[in-house]
């Protein structure tokens, strides 16, 4: 099993499990302070349906990959892991400027879903947080199983990582529930969004390369540089196992053309320092002044 890939999947579905983890744990919480315990099922149903249908989704397209000729194959692999890094990458962003207020806000919403009697509207609530984060996840696993340099194992060691952090989100989800502290929210929604935003840049660079393979690209085709007798992407040796791990993880490899190795280059200059950046006082106020307004 790769290592790098079971890491990359490992990564992915611990940090978007969590964000859905926490979503559903804040509403059964609120429920059970307000003596709303009764509703329970009805958020374990909109989740489960969410879950069933992100799971439906991702078989469906890794299916319809598997099953197509080539090159048509290797351009809709690299379609699949543009959009998951497009995708990836947003999500990221909305999460970090709403993570503030996402209590305040689903407390509201569980309000007016009890006050006026569409007790239902909870399974609806429920369901559009999770399937926000499910379809996430399964483009963005997607785009790594379609990257990993071994189809079988690849997607093994993809989808196998991807069910450890996704059961180590539940973990987390429920000890959130029970009121304990289990990690520092920020801190791991901070670091862990970097990481994402290194892989979705290996998913980006790895996309731009098999459209040149394809004959799709064709400037900056040139070899910009060969690391392969330092630090090859494949082969036998701890350079090798080093290399393949970080391809695996991030996308490297030892003999980048220009255009994909710029690619990578201007995602992570451009992208992770907008990510980490500290949010300003108006982003971070802005949701509760709109709050305000709304029912002045």
């Amino acid at each position: 099993m790769e290592f790098g890939a079971l890491t990359s999947g490992l990564l992915t579905g611990l940090r978007e499990g969590v964000e859905a983890a926490l979503i559903v744990a804040i509403i059964l919480a609120y429920l059970d302070r307000t003596g709303n315990r009764r509703y329970f099922r009805r958020v374990w149903l909109g989740a489960a349906a969410a879950v069933t249908l992100s799971l439906g989704i991702g078989v469906t397209l890794w299916l319809t990959i598997g099953g197509l000729p080539e090159p048509t194959e290797q351009v809709f692999e690299a379609a699949a892991m543009l959009l998951a890094a497009a995708v990836v990458t947003w999500m990221l962003f909305w999460m970090r400027r709403v993570a503030a207020n996402m209590r305040v806000e689903l407390h509201a919403k569980v309000d007016r879903s009890l006050t006026e009697a569409s007790v239902w509207g909870l399974s609806v609530l429920a369901f559009t947080a999770v399937i926000r984060e499910g379809i996430e996840t399964s483009l963005f696993l997607l785009g790594q199983v379609a990257a990993a340099s071994s189809a079988e194992s690849g997607a093994a060691a993809v989808l196998g990582g991807a069910s450890i952090g996704l059961l180590a989100a539940v973990g987390i989800g429920y000890g959130f529930y029970r009121g304990a502290q289990v990690i520092n929210l920020r801190t791991f929604f901070r670091w862990t969004g970097a990481a994402l935003i290194l892989i979705a840049a290996g998913l980006l660079s790895h996309a731009v390369h098999e459209l040149v393979a394809v004959g799709t690209i064709t400037v900056g085709t040139e070899i910009a540089f060969d690391l392969s007798g330092i630090l090859p992407h494949a082969g036998e040796g701890p350079a090798a196992l080093v290399g393949s791990l970080l391809r695996a993880m991030f996308g490297y490899t030892s003999q980048p053309e220009w255009v994909t190795f710029l690619t990578w280059l201007g995602y992570i200059v451009v992208v992770l320092p907008l990510y980490l950046r500290p949010l300003r006082p108006a982003e971070a106020a802005s949701r509760p002044a709109e709050q305000t307004t709304a029912k002045a």
